[in-house]
């Protein structure tokens, strides 16, 4: 069964106009979603309660209030907002074109996938779609851009991926932390531990070891959610579960720690890389 699109308009630089869809890139019926039940087993509702009043409050009464102060708001109204809702244009501008090593992914909020836009009367997907995704392959390059949805204008990033196209929406940099802000990653040179060539060697001996040619992404799966769906089948079929728990992992830090040598060439020693 085919992806239905969330969006679509077209990807605008130039005189270019390139007709494309979104689609969302996760698939949440993987998720396990739990309800709360009383202890007779009835599921539980919520309302909204005002705790001043004692009362609750009905949605129509229910307004929008940014908190200046202990138990102070000023009241924002819906035409308010309306005032600085963005006029939906269906395009995504793209603005510039920076090199991939330049992309730093700790900006990406969410991704979409871009399909193109087939020809209606032949099925046939749009010629400039195609060469899009090609040209910005081949010259190593991501398109940054501007896009609204859902009255919002969002920063976005386009790449190629595989035989297409992908869209990343980004945070603008006043919302990420700095760095800074860390401990032990505020650049405070006397907290760095002393590393000796003998140390960097190994470390970097055993991360080739540990290193492949090409990353496959389907070696790894979700380990607690297979152990959570036979839980659930078993409890479904009435039948005993058992607790699952892997051996031999975790702890040991301070050890390690202790003897960063030894735990370095203990690694090395190993023949195979762990697979999760």
């Amino acid at each position: 069964m085919s992806t239905r699109s969330i969006w679509k308009g077209s990807i605008s630089f130039g005189l270019v106009n390139i007709p494309v869809k979104l689609y969302t890139t996760s698939d949440s019926s993987k998720d396990f979603s739990f309800n709360q039940l009383d202890d007779k087993g009835h599921k539980i509702h919520y309302k909204k309660w005002c705790a001043v009043e004692d009362r609750e409050v009905l949605y129509s009464e229910i307004r929008k209030g940014y908190q200046i102060s202990k138990d102070n708001y000023v009241v924002i109204e819906k035409e308010d907002l309306d005032k600085i809702k963005m006029k939906t244009t269906q395009s995504i501008d793209i603005k510039e074109f920076i090199d991939s090593k330049d992309f730093d992914p700790l900006l990406i909020e969410k991704s979409y996938y871009v399909g193109p836009e087939k020809n209606k009367k032949t099925g046939a997907i749009d010629k400039s779609y195609t060469l899009f995704a090609k040209v910005i392959n081949e010259t190593n390059k991501i398109a940054i851009g501007k896009v609204v949805l859902k009255d919002r204008e969002h920063l976005v990033a386009l790449r190629s991926y595989q035989r297409g196209l992908v869209m990343h929406q980004l945070r603008y940099i006043d919302e990420l932390k700095p760095v800074n802000e860390v401990e032990g990653m505020d650049g405070a040179a006397s907290q760095q531990p002393q590393i000796d060539n003998k140390e960097l060697s190994l470390g970097k001996t055993l991360v080739e070891n540990l290193s492949s040619k090409e990353f496959d992404i389907s070696q790894y799966s979700d380990e607690y959610a297979k152990q959570l769906e036979k839980i659930i089948n078993a409890k479904i079929t009435g039948k005993q579960t058992v607790n699952v728990t892997e051996d031999g992992k975790g702890g040991g830090g301070e050890d390690v720690s202790k003897n960063l040598l030894e735990a370095l060439k203990a690694s090395l020693k190993q023949k195979s890389k762990p697979k999760h």
